[in-house]
């Protein structure tokens, strides 16, 4: 299948921080989009997540797979933080799309999200476990029943976990058109509950960018603590 994509981005400070410290990357010729979300506060996080955005996407292009890219981001952020003379944390957590026609590799580090949405129904975007499975409708990969509302790897992050410890959430298969992909940091998923975030992308007669800054207004309208940043891919 020739698919073709659709995208929006967006990001803000939010309304109680004073830095933003989340990034985003979207490469449409590489297929590849990226969403970081930086740790360590001003003057660290920020560098943090331009690093991990960097090093995924100069791997990618390389012809690196999705993971060795993301695992070549931890060392950078790592060497990083070791080389700086300001101290404290330095570290990421990530989500990341790359499409390759209606193929599809996605990972995670931490708690960033990844969802997907197609025909009223929205679900993580995760590897199937050991035991009962179901393919989902909406990609043709086997997919994990674990519900939308499952808790993250949140004590996971780039450039902070040690390599031995870090966990690369990533899963692979093949979308069907219509199907959505949500990559937003945790600032925007903790603001909104996953009925919201799936009324919101059930919006099809808007385009992809107009559903974004509804996802980050009605994020505003419920506090903004935190950072937000949204990129909607559509699979048409």
């Amino acid at each position: 299948m020739n698919s073709m994509i659709e995208f929006g981005h967006a990001t803000h400070t939010g309304l109680a921080r004073a830095h933003n410290e989340d990034t985003y990357w979207v490469d449409a010729g590489l297929g590849l989009f990226v969403v970081a979300g930086g740790i360590g506060g001003p003057g660290h996080g920020e560098v943090a997540s331009m690093l991990a955005c960097r090093a995924v996407v100069e791997g990618v292009q390389r012809g690196d797979a999705l993971g060795a890219a993301i695992a070549g981001a931890d060392r950078a952020i790592a060497e990083h933080g070791r080389t700086q003379a300001a101290g404290g944390p330095l570290g990421a957590t990530l989500a990341a799309l790359h499409l390759d026609g209606s193929h599809y590799t996605a990972a995670r580090i931490g708690d960033a999200h990844l969802l997907g949405w197609r025909d009223g129904q929205l679900w993580p975007i995760e590897p199937a476990p050991p035991g009962p499975r179901t393919t989902d409708r909406s990609a043709s990969a086997v997919i994990s029943p674990v519900p939308a509302s499952a808790p993250h790897q949140s004590t996971q992050a780039l450039g902070i976990t040690p390599a031995g410890d870090l966990q690369i959430v990533q899963a692979e298969g093949t979308f069907e058109r219509g199907t959505q992909v949500l990559l937003c940091s945790d600032g925007l998923a903790d603001e909104l509950d996953r009925s919201r975030i799936a009324a919101i992308l059930a919006r099809t007669e808007l385009a992809a960018q107009e559903c974004v800054d509804h996802l980050l207004l009605a994020a505003l309208d419920a506090g903004g603590h935190d950072n937000l940043t949204a990129l909607l891919v559509r699979i048409a």
